[in-house]
């Protein structure tokens, strides 16, 4: 069994102190750029620095993350500034972005490379394309069941893939890497690292609390031995946003439950005190989906956090003595005094003054191992100590004492030591983009048969949702299959995927890289979606070398960026439609209501009296935009784009004619519309 790790969240000094004191064996943190949690107080290049040394010394890895979509303009700089923190000694880095997490690992082939939670990883056929773009640990979606962890580090050993789990901390609504509802609503985007959390805001659908997108934190602290056992590598607690005092209290009772089995009683009631939204959830490892799993921050729980944190503070006001060492104490007559110490990796020997004849009492081994074993205030201990003395001479304790404080110091200043490594910056991608003065084709997109009229049929490509009716579909139509973003049962895809090859369709859309493996298995081509959040050149070339036909951009990317990227690779953006904001395996209707008592035509609505429709699909839940996006107008912006999606979700067959007259005149706006994002782009 492979040692496995706490990993603790780390926003500041105090939490870097909070977290390595309290027993974690790695921390994550941002710098001020290019990580998912911006609005941390996160570190400088200096204070990461001192950061690492302050680990490393203790024996605790330091992750950095770089886990947002990073555009053209970006990418060289976060490269450079991760090729600066590796010299520093940063023991791997959290990506999200496919583009820059490979043109990193080009760069910097030797930096381990951690797949983000962003990535949406919920499927063990993602893990083979993972590992190909240089990735050895992927950290899961946290929707993920108990049985489908299993089955997923099953996969992961095969391929010699680190599996990394959160294991207590906030719980987004929607699955990490899927959720627009910040952009869209606010501009500030959760997949750039600047979520404003408009989930916790009221949401409301019938007979709920008015919180339907707000859910418990999670806690899976109970079942750390047990994820230990299936092949877990990494338990991740989410948090950077929060005080010193909550990672202290998380990463303590990991700690205790790992090495004793269960979690003591006033730790377990300060974890849940110093921060809860009215208790915690484990609710998608049990499999016990529905109304138990929304949960609110209340005053009560506000004003219970102020109780425990006297007591918290205790568990990390003094150094923790971690890391283990041996050794060796020569004391012999007319020679210096000699001292080596060892981590078993690094070995450091240090002398001292010559001892002295005895005149009354000479030194023995006990009081020799007395004063070099004084390592209070430092994070060693003395696994084993030999001294070896001549008899009849004695040392001034205070000589031992200052050989042992040398000897610390220097073999902390070898463990907390930068490292060298080399870069290569050749293969960042820098080609022109590709000059277009032709309109874009039409790309339509169903959601169920009755939108298949005359006018859909003659656009450039339909795409149709997996759960489509075939025996419907009429012969030699242009069709591609959509596969759902949220995977649950890859065997009945497999079975339409091939139903619908022998209808004779031969794309697919996929929008995560286990959709790709599961087309690629039945032999379809295909075209990658806006699930995986495209939004640089060198997502694209990724795209494009892995064969794919075309490429939908990220809904977040500004449009004279859009046609700016690089390359010879076709590509296109929703230009109509209500955006799916959120895709949730908890339904939000689920808070109010049981499946069987939900109507077709759901909604939630929200302070402002908007109304956001949901609707469910091979065991996930949509949220789509209360406002359709409007492009009709502007058809010469959209020159340089290769193709265009007309969205269609709940529309009529009338309503989808109008809209495809619509595109086709230019015509202005006839209902409540948005541009998007593609005007004023996002923080």
């Amino acid at each position: 069994m492979s040692k496995v790790e706490i990993l603790a969240p780390v926003g500041s000094k105090e939490m870097l102190i909070a977290a390595v004191r309290s027993g974690a064996d790695a921390v994550y943190l941002g710098l001020e750029h290019f990580n998912a949690r911006r609005n941390a107080e996160n570190f400088t290049t200096e204070s990461l620095k001192e950061a690492v040394e302050f680990c490393h010394v203790r024996g605790v890895k330091v992750y950095l993350t770089l886990n947002i979509m990073l555009s053209d303009k970006e990418i060289e700089d976060a490269v450079v500034q991760t090729v600066t923190a590796a010299k520093l000694g940063i023991d791997g880095v959290i990506t999200a972005d496919i583009g820059f997490s490979c043109a990193l690992h080009s760069a910097v082939p030797s930096l381990p490379i951690h797949a983000s939670t962003q990535m949406t990883v919920h499927s063990p056929l993602a893990i083979k394309p993972l590992k190909a773009m240089g990735f050895s640990r992927v950290v899961v979606s946290r929707e993920m069941s108990k049985s489908e962890l299993v089955e997923f580090c099953k996969t992961a050993k095969e391929y010699n893939m680190e599996v990394e789990v959160f294991v207590h901390g906030a719980l987004c609504m929607s699955m990490s890497g899927q959720c627009l509802l910040s952009a869209m609503l606010g501009g500030r985007s959760g997949n750039r690292g600047l979520c404003a959390g408009p989930c916790r805001l009221p949401f409301s659908a019938e007979n709920s609390n008015g919180y339907d997108l707000s859910l418990k934190d999670l806690s899976l602290i109970s079942y750390l031995n047990e994820l230990k056992d299936m092949g877990v590598t990494s338990f991740k607690i989410e948090g950077r946003m929060k005080r010193p005092e909550y990672v202290a209290a998380a990463t303590a009772a990991c700690r205790q439950m790992l090495s004793q089995g269960y979690v003591d009683e006033e730790i377990s009631s300060a974890l849940e005190k110093v921060f809860s939204r009215s208790g915690f959830t484990s609710g998608y490892y049990t499999g016990k989906l529905g109304k138990d799993m929304f949960g609110i921050r209340t005053k009560d729980d506000v004003t219970a956090s102020d109780k425990v944190f006297a007591f918290i503070h205790t568990l990390y006001r003094n150094e923790r003595q971690s890391v283990k060492i041996c050794g060796k104490a020569e004391i012999k007559a007319n020679k210096p005094i000699t001292f080596t110490v060892t981590d078993n990796v690094n070995t450091v020997t240090v002398s001292s003054v010559v001892p002295e004849k005895a005149i009354k009492r000479p030194i023995d081994e006990d009081f020799v191992s007395q004063m070099l074993c004084k390592t209070g205030g430092t994070p060693y201990y003395f696994e084993q100590l030999v001294v070896s003395i001549d008899e009849g001479i004695t040392v001034r304790a205070g000589d031992l004492n200052s050989l042992r404080r040398k000897a610390l110091e220097e073999l902390s200043a070898i463990r907390s030591k930068g490292v060298d490594i080399s870069a290569d910056f050749s293969t960042l991608n820098t080609s022109s983009p590709k000059k277009s003065n032709i309109s874009p084709k039409t790309v339509v997109r169903i959601d169920n048969i009755e939108q298949l009229t005359q006018k859909v049929k003659k656009s450039d490509l339909v795409v149709v949702p997996i759960s489509l009716n075939l025996e419907l579909l009429p012969p030699n139509l242009n069709i591609a299959v959509e596969l759902p973003r949220g995977i649950s049962n890859e065997k009945y895809i497999l079975s339409r995927l091939e139903s619908f090859k022998e209808k004779g369709v031969k794309v697919a859309v996929c929008s995560t890289l286990a959709a790709v493996e599961l087309a690629k298995k039945v032999g379809l081509e295909y075209i990658s979606g806006f699930g995986f959040n495209i939004y640089n050149s060198n997502s694209l070339l990724y795209h494009k070398n892995q064969n794919a036909l075309a490429a939908v951009l990220s809904p977040e990317i500004l449009l004279l960026e859009a046609k700016k990227l690089s390359g010879d690779f076709p590509k296109g953006i929703i230009s109509y439609g209500r955006l799916p904001l959120m895709l949730t395996r908890n339904c939000p209707i689920k808070n109010g209501q049981n499946c069987n008592e939900c109507s077709k035509n759901k909604s939630l609505t929200d302070r402002k009296s908007a109304v956001f429709p949901v609707r469910c699909n091979n065991g996930y839940s949509e949220l789509l935009n209360s406002k359709v996006i409007w492009l009709a107008d502007k058809p010469s912006d959209l020159i340089g784009l290769d193709f265009q999606v007309l969205y269609f979700t709940d529309e009529t067959p009338e309503r989808v004619d109008r809209v495809i007259e619509a595109y086709q005149d230019n015509s202005s706006p006839d209902c409540e519309f948005t541009r998007g994002l593609y005007y004023r782009g996002v923080e």
